[in-house]
């Protein structure tokens, strides 16, 4: 007497189910299923639909080297950042591989550390591994290290700057306008004595932050005296050796902006070890708006400049010129939105009279 059949039985091992099993349960043919699996869009949208919900039913896992051969792509992206130890990387990463996958492509990932030698090697990785497009999100990539990937014509995407070549797509970042919202604030509260931290000057987005701060001190009139501009290279240990300079000068800022998060986190753990309080006697100002930013006591003031709003333009801007988007693959820049987040690191210049005055109410009340 045979047993009776077991459900559960009918979703097989992953490895055992063929493309045939799905078009067999969608009841559709395999040639629709593959150009379902392989996303082309003349599909019928319910026969897709049917189709997809026969994968998750049976357990089909498309093969993906099966996909190129029939597509001739790899539906793979691939995105190149300068390191993980910076928070603000992590953050863009988890963004840009979120969208990715919404999208149905894979993500190959890279951290060049800053390292030519490094850069190349993932380079020639990526070619061999023959992805659709390639973001670079490092904020400071050698040009020629890239040529190999613009000579290939493949699809790229640059932060702030890239050659004028076609398949290239730039995310514009605004930083003048959230510096100079940083730079406002901090003379609203009555700042004049202000230091700018910046990264590594030899990269372009640390210059291109220096100068919008530069800028904006000159848009209120204020001088900026070259002791006040230390350069960093974006680390935290970097903002350490940073504000223990601007700590040794005669007369200490009264605020200082800094070209990331890290540095100004870096500021902070400087002041700690000093007499000297934050924000009572010197405001701090980041830039990115990490997660941990929000956390830091006291909380940081930063410009925020949205993992998730790189990550998108980064994704879309790909797509575009990949799956030829006509509309949109002839888009060149897509500008990226900085603005203010105020929190508790910022307050009145030590020795003005509303610090006096809140010093002197904070006391009643205690």
């Amino acid at each position: 007497m045979s047993s009776p059949r077991n459900n559960s039985s009918d979703r097989r091992r992953p490895g055992t189910v063929s493309i045939r099993d799905v078009a067999q349960r969608a009841g559709v043919s395999i040639a629709t299923v593959s150009r379902t699996v392989n996303r082309i869009p003349t599909v019928n949208p319910e026969l897709a639909e049917r189709v997809w919900k026969a994968i998750e039913e049976v357990g089909y896992l498309p093969n993906t080297q099966a996909r190129a051969l029939v597509s001739g792509r790899s539906h793979m992206l691939g995105l190149i950042v300068s390191e993980i130890t910076n928070p603000f990387f992590p953050e863009l990463i988890q963004e840009f591989e979120s969208l990715a996958v919404a999208q149905g492509y894979e993500v190959l990932i890279g951290s060049t550390n800053y390292d030519p030698v490094r850069t190349e090697s993932l380079l020639r990785r990526l070619l061999q591994r023959n992805v659709d497009g390639v973001a670079i999100m490092t904020f400071g990539i050698e040009e020629d290290l890239v040529q190999k990937l613009v000579e290939r014509e493949f699809p790229l995407v640059f932060v702030d700057a890239g050659p004028d070549l076609p398949n290239i797509q730039v995310l514009k970042v605004d930083y003048a306008e959230g510096i100079r919202q940083g730079v406002q604030h901090l003379a609203a509260l009555g700042h004049r004595n202000i230091a700018f931290i910046s990264g590594p000057l030899s990269q372009r987005s640390p210059n291109a932050r220096r100068e919008a701060f530069l800028k904006s001190m000159a848009e209120l009139g204020l001088r900026v005296p070259p002791e006040h501009l230390v350069e960093g290279n974006h680390t935290m240990e970097s903002g350490i050796v940073a504000m223990e300079k601007l700590i040794a000068l005669e007369t200490l800022p009264t605020a200082v902006m800094c070209s990331n998060d890290m540095t100004a986190i870096g500021a902070l753990h400087a002041l700690y070890r000093t007499t000297h309080k934050v924000p009572e006697d010197i405001s701090v100002v980041g830039f990115d708006d990490i997660h941990l930013a929000q956390f830091m006591l006291p909380p940081l003031t930063t410009v925020q400049m949205s993992c998730k709003d790189l990550a998108s333009a980064a994704v879309e801007s790909l797509r575009a010129c990949i799956e030829a988007d006509q509309s949109k693959s002839q888009r060149k820049e897509w500008p990226i939105p900085t603005r203010l987040v105020v929190r508790q690191s910022t307050a009145f210049p030590r020795g003005s009279l509303p610090a006096r005055v809140a010093t002197a109410s904070g006391r009643q009340s205690a």
